[in-house]
């Protein structure tokens, strides 16, 4: 049995909105450096200097400096397993981003808060109330509603952001797995670290490696890599601070996000996807939020 961390909503709703902003600029760096170099090269860079923020977090952590900064955690093999995870969903959904429109792959992906909230009933035991099972699929009529898939030319293509978002959503809710006592730093850079090897592995075997053009896409790779990183960090630490189907609907806003960044830098301008779906996404977080206030005020008479 793993302790169950407490339940602090409000702090958590705000760490995850921070964190899927930086996982939509990291997808912005990505799509403007995938176009000129593999994606298995962009995936090493991207966990090479995603490292440093975690080693960062971790080298300051009180708690863990307290307790001997021991290195060995008790689930181990899972911390390892979890890079595999993430190796899958890199491949997927970086690959994607690199052929579709950015809001496109990205409101595809926002398939995972379904994943996450679904997940939670088998592996968490958690019970999904009909308020956080309608506010999901409330988001998810919504982000169908963005897609507009009578007028998508369907390819294999559009398939990888879904199945990156089910390898996401396994990476989050298998982080409640681990005691609230193992900073979330040291968590994050097990699976750091196997993810690093294991996208390493990936472009050695297909030997796609393209030497960096210019010291403006050094900057870009390293960007890349320390924005990633923060997300990474920001994500795991939301979802283990409450339960992973509360938080899941406000995933979607890195939608609206997305949409932003794709027309500021690569002037793609498809706001008339955009509505209404994007009406049910907000709706759906929103009702969210009004359900947890009310169920901590009930608990506080």
């Amino acid at each position: 049995m793993h302790s169950k961390p407490p339940n602090n909503f409000t702090l958590a709703l705000g760490i995850i909105i921070l964190a899927i902003l930086l996982f939509d600029i990291q997808g912005a760096i990505i799509k403007h450096l995938g176009q000129r170099y593999p994606v298995s090269q962009v995936m090493v860079f991207r966990n090479l200097f995603g490292l440093l923020p975690g080693l960062l977090v971790l080298y300051l952590s009180a708690s863990w400096k307290a307790s001997g900064r021991p290195f060995v955690i008790d689930k181990w093999p899972l911390a390892f397993g979890r890079g595999a995870l993430l190796v899958t969903a890199q491949v997927c959904f970086y690959y994607s981003i690199t052929r579709l429109e950015l809001a496109t792959a990205t409101t595809l992906a926002f398939a995972g808060p379904v994943f996450v909230t679904t997940l939670s009933i088998p592996l968490l035991g958690h019970r999904v109330g009909w308020v956080r099972g309608s506010a999901v699929v409330c988001g998810f009529a919504g982000v169908i509603m963005v897609m507009n898939p009578t007028t998508e030319s369907f390819t294999p293509v559009l398939i990888f952001p879904v199945i990156a978002a089910l390898c996401y959503a396994l990476s989050s809710v298998t982080a409640r797995f681990f005691d609230s006592s193992i900073p979330t730093a040291l968590i994050n850079l097990y699976a750091s670290s196997s993810t690093f090897a294991g996208s390493l592995l990936l472009m050695l075997t297909l030997q796609a490696y393209m030497p960096v053009q210019s010291v403006g896409d050094w900057m870009f790779f390293i960007l890349m890599g320390l924005v990633g990183g923060c997300a990474v960090l920001l994500m795991i630490t939301a979802y283990r601070m409450c339960e992973p189907s509360s938080l899941s609907p406000f995933e979607y806003f890195g939608i609206p996000f997305s949409f932003i960044l794709g027309y500021l830098f690569f002037n793609e301008a498809p706001f008339d996807r955009l509505f209404p779906g994007v009406i049910f996404i907000v709706a759906g977080g929103l009702f969210v939020v009004w359900r947890e206030r009310s169920l901590s005020s009930n608990q506080g008479l």
